[in-house]
C-alpha cells in the first residue's frame, strides 16, 4: 500500500509465451516486459522506467526486470501512476468503528472505491489516509453520484463474512430520492425487471427476461417536491435511477436518466460533474443487517439531508 492506494495486479495469461508453438492462436511475449508494453502501449515508457527502477513485481514481491520471462499464469503487480482528479470538495464522515466494521457517510461526487479516472479522490483512500487503516476494505459499494451510508470491513478476517450478507440480500437498504416529475403509476408499488449494465456502456437498461432487480417505491408526503422512499431487494447498477426514469420519475439532478441527459460521461458510468451544486438527489438512509458474529441487530443512519428534500 501507498499512501492508501494499492498496486494494480496484471495475470499473464496461460498460453501467452507458448501460443506460438502450442498452436493455441496466442501472441507469443518472451519477457513480462515485452507484454505488458504490448498490453499498456501507450504507458510503454513509464513501464520500462518503472521496472528499471525495481518497481514492477512478482507475486512474491521480487522485482520483474527487462529479462525476466513470461510465465503463463503468473501475476505482476505495479503502481500506476495517479491521474489528474478534480478534488471533490465534500467531507467525508465517520458514523461508526468497532475491530470489525467502519461506516461512513459519503458524500454526492466521491467514488466508493478505486476504478478508472478515480484513485485518490475515493471513499476508500481517504479513509485509509486518515485512519491509517491499510487493510480496510469495502463490504459493498454505492455510485459515485450518491451520497449515504457506506460499510467498510477493518478485519480481513471479517470480510468475507459481510460481503456475503450484501451479495445474499440479507441487508435491508433504505433510501431516499426526489423525482425530477410524479411517477406515472400509483404508489406504493414493487418494480421488477431485467437490469443489464455492460462493460464500457455508460448507461444501464432494461431488457426483456426474468427479473433480476426488485425496488419497493413510497411516496412521502409533504414537501414541495415529489419524494419518495426507496428499498432495493437487489443491487444492480443504477437500479434505483433505472427504476424510477422507467416509471417516468426520474431522479432530480440526474445525468445519465434524467428527461435531459448530460451528454458529458466517463467510463465509469457517471457523469463529469459540471456543477457540484447540482448532486444527483439520491440518498441511501440507512442500513440494517444482522450481525454475522454477535447476532446483534445493526443499523446505521446517513446524517445527510438532500437539497431539495
Amino acid at each position: 500500500m501507498r499512501d492508501g492506494v494499492g498496486p494494480s495486479r496484471v495475470r499473464i495469461p496461460r498460453g501467452i509465451s507458448e501460443g506460438a508453438r502450442d498452436g493455441s492462436g496466442a501472441t507469443a511475449h518472451p519477457t513480462v516486459a515485452a507484454y505488458l508494453t504490448a498490453r499498456f502501449p501507450a504507458d510503454a515508457q513509464r513501464i520500462a522506467e518503472k521496472i528499471a527502477a525495481g518497481e514492477v513485481v512478482d507475486a512474491d514481491g521480487a522485482p520483474i526486470t527487462a529479462g525476466t520471462p513470461c510465465t503463463p499464469g503468473a501475476e505482476v503487480f505495479y503502481y500506476r501512476d495517479p491521474p489528474r482528479e478534480e478534488p471533490v470538495p465534500f467531507a467525508l464522515q465517520v458514523l461508526h468503528r468497532d475491530a470489525r466494521l467502519l461506516v461512513a457517510d459519503k458524500p454526492h461526487f466521491l467514488a466508493s472505491m478505486p476504478r478508472g479516472r478515480h484513485i485518490a479522490e475515493t471513499a476508500l483512500v481517504r479513509l485509509r489516509r486518515s485512519t491509517g487503516i491499510d487493510a480496510l476494505a469495502p463490504a459493498h459499494r454505492l455510485d459515485r453520484l450518491t451520497a449515504g451510508v457506506l460499510v467498510f470491513t477493518v478485519d480481513p478476517d471479517a470480510r468475507r463474512a459481510y460481503q456475503e450478507l450484501f451479495a445474499a440480500g440479507a441487508v435491508r437498504k433504505t433510501y431516499e430520492a426526489v423525482c425530477s416529475a410524479p411517477p406515472s403509476v400509483a404508489l406504493p408499488t414493487v418494480l421488477r425487471s431485467r437490469i443489464v449494465k455492460e462493460r464500457g456502456v455508460h448507461r444501464a437498461y432494461e431488457m426483456p427476461g426474468a427479473p433480476n432487480a426488485e425496488t419497493a417505491v413510497e411516496r412521502v408526503p409533504g414537501g414541495e417536491r415529489f419524494r419518495v422512499r426507496v428499498r432495493p431487494a437487489t443491487g444492480k447498477t443504477h437500479q434505483i435511477r433505472v427504476h424510477l426514469a422507467s416509471i417516468g420519475a426520474p431522479v432530480m439532478w440526474d445525468p445519465l436518466y434524467g428527461a435531459d441527459p448530460n451528454p458529458g460521461t466517463a467510463a465509469d458510468g457517471d457523469a463529469v460533474p459540471q456543477d457540484f451544486s447540482c448532486p444527483l438527489q439520491l440518498l441511501a438512509r440507512s442500513l440494517e443487517f444482522t450481525d454475522p458474529f454477535t447476532g446483534a441487530r445493526r443499523r446505521f443512519v446517513s446524517e445527510r439531508a438532500l437539497e431539495l428534500w
